[in-house]
């Protein structure tokens, strides 16, 4: 036929429920399956490209030969040359296209039967399409671009223009560099510029440009459609300098191009360490705890004063510490653990984890009391610690009799957070002994007892109380007789107002080493939390009693 049919929606059942399922259904080539429960029948007549499938709001473009069922043919865009374009789920088109077509995949061909419910129904569409008619559409899926309804409300529809690079999208805190230009919708430019950075959260312009750059991949570049609620709303936008003006409730054309970005982290979860990435390092191994690092690095304070500077110098070797031996201050530590090697990043690192409220006197200047401190660093190279499953039965016991002296160390200073992790990093190396022989067996289990109660001492210290609970509950668990682990569970339960299971924990203790003072001194203290409970209960039920009475 010489006619564009094009495949005009059948108007009286566009508002139907369309009960079908998302998914496509797994066909094999000349195999036919019903997709959903209306009727709808897809046979499968040449395999597509890859596993992605158009969604609604894309724009489709198909080649298509339309027939009756006794093989009338009514309509064919390959008759005309030309392949046929529309937007999928906006009722453009019959049903039977909008459900088919979603399961199509690019280069796909596939013969779609689809009964009258789906296409024309009782009126047909005279005169080529008689009442109640089941046609058959032969279908090829040639492209489609993507638009995306990214807010779920149709205030911004996205269609992407040129695909952007791997997977990953900038998130709130991240600095993002775009090119833009918005347009009226009768095609008056607004604004326009090149080269702008801006942090997601902070946003630019309009709100529309923070939400789409959520959803973009670098050198991704789209049309954005945006509502007003998107862009200016009610009140519209006054031409400010080179931005021209925006009326009321105008909907916005943006073409947005996101040229790259700077990702922005929190390393502690107070926010008072954060780390801007300038260069990505390389694959993605990081130091750990006792790695050996080295790094160039530039230490400024908020008016640019620079108080050290390593490595810089031509001839001069990369700065060496160690993390966690407090050779750095403590959000460069920290820092230190979550950079890759190559990498280049920018650190705010506030008073708490840089030189605290005395100041420092660095290499070439003086920290004053309670300054924010910034770093440039690059990680040329690091050494990570030798893990456990690098190593030998002998070199795990002699590691983690290394961890446990270092944690004594630490102990006896005060340093009970940095203690702790040195004692829970010297068990894990002997966790697992099911390979060890007896003797290792034997020396295993007395570093796990004593690792494990020295952290419940610290935990005890850091107010832990239920960690320190349960780390005394494992020393018992290989030594029921531990009268250390009795005696430190007990204050843990003293402390989280167990009192029955103190007193349990504590008599068992002075059963096993009648003349403890420590133990006794400790019966004391629990006695008379005992007694103060005891007059706070009947002093209770006193006071209600009384007032039934």
């Amino acid at each position: 036929m010489d006619e564009d049919f094009d495949i005009p929606a059948a108007e009286d059942m566009m508002n139907d429920d369309m009960d079908l399922p998302d998914e496509s259904p797994v066909l094999k080539v000349g195999e036919e399956k019903e997709i959903g429960n209306q009727g709808l029948k897809k046979k499968l007549l040449k395999e597509g490209e890859g596993w992605d499938t158009p969604d609604n709001g894309d724009e489709v473009e198909v080649h298509y030969t339309g027939t009756l069922l006794d093989g009338t043919q009514f309509d064919s865009s390959r008759s005309r040359g030309t392949p046929f374009k529309f937007t999928l789920g906006q009722g453009q088109v019959i049903r039977g296209w909008d459900l088919g077509i979603k399961t199509m995949k690019k280069g796909e061909n596939a013969l779609f039967t689809i009964p009258p419910q789906l296409a024309y129904g009782e009126s047909g569409s005279p005169p080529t399409i008689p009442p109640n008619a089941t046609l058959q559409f032969d279908v090829e899926l040639l492209s489609w671009t993507s638009v995306k309804d990214i807010c779920k409300d149709g205030g911004i529809f996205k269609k992407i223009l040129i695909e952007g690079e791997k997977w990953e999208n900038p998130k709130d805190l991240d600095e993002v560099l775009v090119n833009y230009e918005a347009k009226l919708e009768d095609g008056t430019v607004v604004a326009k510029a090149d080269g702008v950075e801006f942090t997601v959260k902070e946003g630019h312009f309009c709100p529309a440009l923070a939400r789409a750059v959520k959803t973009m991949k670098k050198g991704e570049k789209v049309v954005l459609t945006a509502k007003p609620q998107y862009g200016f709303g009610e009140k519209g936008k006054p031409a400010t300098g080179a931005e021209g003006a925006v009326p009321p409730n105008s909907t916005l054309q943006i073409m947005l191009e996101l040229v790259s970005w700077k990702t922005v982290t929190e390393i502690t979860d107070d926010k008072k360490v954060m780390k801007k990435i300038l260069k990505e390092g390389e694959g993605y191994e990081r130091p750990n705890e006792g790695a050996v690092v080295q790094v160039k690095l530039i230490g400024k304070l908020q008016d640019g004063t620079v108080f050290v500077k390593k490595g810089y110098n031509e001839g001069e070797e990369p700065f060496e510490f160690i993390i966690d031996e407090e050779q750095v201050c403590d959000g460069l530590d920290r820092t230190a653990m979550t950079m890759k090697k190559g990498e280049v990043a920018e650190l705010t690192i506030a008073p708490e984890y840089a030189f605290g409220s005395s100041g420092s006197q660095q290499e070439l200047a003086f920290v004053p009391a309670d300054s924010t401190v910034f770093y440039e660093v690059e990680m040329v190279s690091f050494t990570k610690e030798k893990e456990s499953w690098d190593m030998n039965t002998k070199e795990k016991i002699e590691a983690a009799g290394k961890k446990k002296e270092e944690g004594n160390a630490l102990f006896k200073v005060g340093k009970y957070v940095r203690a702790s992790k040195r004692y829970e990093k010297a068990v894990k190396y002997i966790e697992y002994d099911s390979s060890f022989g007896e003797e290792e067996k034997k020396k295993a289990k007395a570093l796990k007892v004593a690792c494990n109660l020295n952290n419940a001492a610290c935990k005890l210290k850091l107010k832990d109380y239920k960690e320190a609970e349960k780390l005394c509950t494992k020393v018992l668990e290989l030594e029921s007789t531990n009268v250390k682990a009795l005696y430190r569970r007990a204050q843990a339960y003293i402390n989280l107002a167990d009192l029955d299971l103190a007193e349990i924990d504590i008599k068992k203790a002075l059963e096993l080493d009648p003349n403890n003072r420590e133990v006794k001194l400790e019966y004391k203290v629990l006695k008379e939390k005992i007694k103060e409970y005891n007059k706070k209960q009947a002093k209770f039920y006193g006071n209600m009693f009384a007032k039934m009475s």
